[in-house]
């Protein structure tokens, strides 16, 4: 890798000894297209460069980070890369002579692919049948081998879906060099792996205080609180309310669960978005109607809540919870629609 460090202000850039290349971090490709890269020979041109960087917009992305690292005379760019292929079931290894580009723009027979047996794994003949397809000389040959061997042992040990290096570049030297890389991580993995402490950069406070409790939450820009169970029966709701010239303030996504506690917490951070009024729509199977009814009320006594809240609630024990809730003076219906027109009109949509 070339030797480089990362700034969040332009008091952070060490002094200028040799050109570099400032790269914007953020989650997107195509950077350079984008402008989100600039090369400095001089150190006004180091100063100048960050400081264009830093807090600027690249395709809705703000850049709060970047990397300046050594330039590298670069005489020849390759690709690769292990991959997970989802029809085989089976990680793949890309490869290819004609790297710095979208690999999805290469035509098929140009890229070297070979499928790995997920039981019997990786195999250094893999890295020689590569080297073979792209031509490489012994010696950029044999630091290939060590760079693919490397590549796969970080797939499997972190479990992966993809480790890209684009470019692999070859330098002037005839040393092998990852100018650029990507690793993408199984989200649902990341239970294990507890060395990883990653702060998604495009969420807010709010959200992440949320996920960090164990909700679903996602930040909108309207004014009407959301709280549904299940992923998809949240996601009808906030078209719904769309449909509805309604304009939901946030996704709450309770989830399967029957917990009068985990019900009435969710409460705390659809307050903290400050929604005019709070629609909760509920299909009750696994999460059964009165629970969320009881959860409701707790919620309203313990955080004294002023808005209009609104319940939909459908299934398991529902008339049981409905009458939870008219007993504690909360509008409950049987139908979503009905629901969604009601909070619609107490919000101020039509």
């Amino acid at each position: 890798m070339p030797d480089g460090y990362v700034v969040e202000n332009l008091n952070e850039v060490k002094a200028f000894t040799k050109p570099v290349v400032i790269k914007s971090q953020i989650l997107l490709g195509g950077r350079g297209k984008s402008g989100g890269i600039k090369f400095a020979k001089t150190e006004a041109d180091l100063k100048k460069g960050v400081s264009e960087l830093l807090g600027s917009k690249i395709r809705d992305y703000t850049v709060s980070k970047v990397l300046i690292e050594e330039m590298i005379d670069i005489q020849k760019e390759l690709y690769v890369s292990v991959t997970l292929d989802r029809t085989s079931r089976s990680p793949i290894i890309m490869a290819t002579s004609q790297g710095g580009v979208e690999i999805e723009t290469l035509p098929r027979e140009n890229i070297f692919i070979k499928t790995v047996d997920p039981i019997l794994g990786y195999s250094d003949f893999m890295a020689r049948e590569a080297i073979k397809f792209m031509g490489l000389s012994p010696e950029i040959g044999k630091q290939f081998t060590g760079i693919l061997r490397k590549l796969y042992e970080i797939f499997e040990e972190k479990d992966c879906e993809l480790v890209e290096i684009n470019p692999l570049v070859i330098t002037g030297e005839g040393k092998l060099i990852a100018a650029d890389a990507k690793v993408i991580i199984d989200s649902d993995s990341i239970f294990r792996h507890k060395e990883f402490n990653v702060v998604d950069p495009e969420k807010t406070p709010l959200e992440l205080e949320a996920n960090a409790a164990g909700y679903s939450f996602i930040e909108l820009n309207g004014n009407i609180g959301v709280i549904a169970n299940g992923a998809g029966l949240t996601m009808a709701t906030l078209d719904a309310l769309t449909l509805h010239k309604g304009y939901p303030r946030n996704f709450l996504d309770l989830g399967g669960t029957d917990n009068v506690e985990i019900v009435a917490k969710a409460f705390e951070f659809v307050l903290k978005a400050n929604p005019k009024a709070i629609l909760v729509n509920i299909f009750g199977g696994v999460t059964k109607c009165d629970t969320v009814a009881t959860g409701i009320v707790e919620a309203k006594k313990r955080y004294k809540i002023a808005q209009q809240i609104v319940v939909r609630l459908s299934g398991v024990k529902e008339d049981e919870g409905r009458k939870i809730l008219s007993d504690a003076g909360i509008e409950a219906f049987p139908g979503m629609m009905k629901a969604i027109e009601r909070v619609v009109k107490i919000a101020g949509g039509n």
